[in-house]
């Protein structure tokens, strides 16, 4: 049976606002059999394969075997990264994982726009190779579902089950508030699950290879993006990022 489609244009607050959930999954699998009874084929899981993304994709092969994943393919990830999607399609053949990719190659940024953009502006880089890709994945799109988490940064910590994005103009779905990076990994482990090597390497948030550092004297997960930069967010989940192609 399908629940009552929440729009973003009829969103007024998350519907699972007073839900305290108790159970393993700390509400993830109660809010992906929501999302995907809800939504049905029409929900998109943006999915940077990192730690969250293997427990997310796990759970939500167990809701909907096919469902459909995207990955912003920015041309700049680390090859250990495309290694570990190759072993998620052998480990789950039915999802539809997608690699998007930007309208402009690396080369043809460079081009346009001078080498190594994401020295020199960064936010300018990441809305050519994520935001705009991802716009075009989620055009016409209802709902999307992310892996965040209250505890990465301040800016999630209030990150709720149900979120109006305003960046998106979409619902999007956030099953994982409640895990913490412990959370994460015990999952991981107890099912055995693949996940990038680059994370036994002290690489706890994995991005694009220029923007992506080692992080091994800090309590932040997210020390090791954009280092030395005044950034902490590729934009993806805030609403001020108005660059140009």
């Amino acid at each position: 049976m399908t629940s009552e489609i929440l729009s973003y244009h009829d969103f007024t607050v998350d519907p699972f606002k007073d839900f305290h959930p108790e159970d393993e999954a700390k509400g993830a699998s109660t809010i992906l059999k929501w999302a995907y009874e809800t939504y049905g084929d029409s929900i998109v899981y943006a999915c940077s394969f990192g730690a969250e993304g293997m427990v997310l994709i796990d759970l939500i092969s167990k809701v909907k075997q096919d469902a459909e994943i995207v990955f912003l393919d920015t041309g700049l990830h680390f090859q250990e990264t495309y290694d570990l999607i190759d072993e998620v399609k052998a480990t789950y053949p039915q999802l539809r994982i997608r690699l998007k990719k930007p309208d402009l190659t690396v080369e043809e940024q460079a081009a346009k726009h001078g080498s190594a953009l994401w020295k020199r502006e960064p936010d300018q880089c990441c809305f050519i190779r994520k935001i705009k890709p991802l716009e075009e994945a989620l055009s016409n799109v209802p709902a999307w579902i992310s892996g965040l988490r209250r505890d990465q940064s301040p800016s999630r910590s209030n990150t709720d089950f149900v979120n109006k994005d305003e960046r998106f103009q979409s619902i999007k779905v956030c099953p994982l508030i409640h895990w913490s990076w412990d959370d994460v990994w015990n999952y991981i482990r107890e099912y055995k699950l693949p996940y990038n090597e680059l994370h036994d390497q002290n690489y706890p948030s994995i991005g694009c290879i220029p923007c992506t550092n080692q992080v091994t004297d800090s309590d932040d997960l997210r020390a090791g993006r954009w280092t030395g930069l005044n950034k902490t967010e590729c934009g993806l989940h805030t609403t001020g990022n108005n660059q140009r192609l």
